[in-house]
């Protein structure tokens, strides 16, 4: 797609100000879990690290984006902005090492996740590897539970007015109730063969991901700074358009993206036979025999992927995707031009419509 760009030049979307503070939050909000936790015992404290880990290293694009449209909007109440901000960052992690836990996996960027770092310790005291993964998926669970409990207690702990609080964790409470109906289906859709429609993926993808990343933060901002119901609502269906192009093209990434770029590698969703709507649109194509025989094939090598990505390029599926992203994104902004912004406003949310189409969020 022709607005990919480095992340570089998404920071230049997050004043720094905003940025620096909204990481000074969410320090304090694991500083004082950790000094808590020390009552606990040591496996807890350890926990509790883990988790803040896990918080670190992500570009910060959503807050970038909650901070971005409330400055944009009028709002001038730094703290109460970021403080949110902070919250919206804390449900992704959240969101991030339940995933984790879903996928088996113990990695993330390239380091030990909250599941890694507790199965690890088990390992390397001797322990057999049904028992190392069985405490680190529990640890998962409880370090994801625990950032989900923390981003709703910094909303409700806020110096918003009382009726912003309750707007902003009824939108808090719509994104998980969405995100968790999306992850269900993600999970059921690739258990075997592929039998949903392109419509019914694209929504899980949009539930799973838009909701949350795209639609919560422009939204939230939206309510801080004061807007119209209709500015708010239609700031929403801005978000839902782009989270659903920026998934279209995560999930192209996945397949056809380079690593050293995307920071994923790009054998992990064949192998784990994600249906995606790359590989729904390929499954009604000529090339996909070639594609099913491969899909869900735990020993993938470079080469079969070689072979998958020439035939998807083969039978359209890569470009109608692609095209499909692009159409997105293009709905978002028309929609976002007919939404009473101010001029500064637009211009800053066409920008970052752009700015946000890279891969490593």
């Amino acid at each position: 797609m022709t607005s990919q760009i480095t992340p570089q030049r998404v920071q230049q979307t997050y004043a720094q100000p905003y940025a620096v503070m909204v990481d000074a939050i969410l320090d304090d909000f694991f500083r004082r879990a950790i000094d808590r936790s020390s009552s606990y015992g040591a496996d807890y404290t350890e926990l509790w690290a883990s988790l803040q880990r896990a918080s670190q290293g992500g570009k910060r694009f959503r807050p970038a984006l909650l901070t971005g449209i409330y400055q944009h909007l009028g709002g001038t109440d730094e703290t109460l902005a970021c403080t949110v901000a902070a919250a919206v960052e804390l449900l992704h992690t959240a969101f991030v090492v339940h995933d984790d836990v879903i996928d088996h996996d113990e990695l993330r960027r390239g380091r030990l996740n909250v599941t890694g770092t507790f199965a690890q310790s088990v390992r390397t005291a001797g322990g057999d590897p049904d028992r190392a993964a069985t405490l680190g998926a529990a640890a998962g669970i409880l370090a994801g539970d625990l950032a989900l409990t923390g981003a709703h207690r910094l909303v409700a702990s806020s110096t918003a007015a009382p009726t912003t609080r309750e707007e902003l964790l009824s939108l808090l409470d719509h994104a998980i109730y969405v995100t968790a109906a999306g992850e269900l289906s993600d999970v059921r859709n690739s258990l075997g063969p592929v039998s949903a429609s392109l419509t019914e993926v694209i929504d899980m993808a949009a539930n799973k991901t838009a909701v949350y990343s795209f639609e919560l933060p422009l939204q939230a901002g939206a309510v801080l700074a004061g807007a119209s119901r209709e500015t708010v609502e239609g700031l929403g269906r801005v978000g839902r358009l782009v989270g659903t192009a920026f998934q279209l093209q995560d999930d192209l990434d996945g397949v056809f993206g380079d690593e050293a770029v995307t920071g994923k590698n790009a054998l992990t969703d064949l192998r784990e036979g994600k249906v995606t709507p790359l590989v729904v649109h390929a499954s009604g194509t000529s090339q996909w025999p070639f594609v099913r025989r491969h899909l869900g094939d735990a020993e993938l090598t470079l080469d079969q992927l070689y072979a998958v990505r020439a035939a998807l390029e083969s039978s359209g599926s890569r470009a109608f995707i692609a095209g499909l992203a692009a159409e997105h994104l293009g709905s978002a902004r028309r929609l976002a031009s007919q939404i009473d912004l101010p001029a500064g406003a637009d211009t800053w949310l066409r920008s970052a419509f752009g700015d946000l189409m890279w891969r490593s969020a």
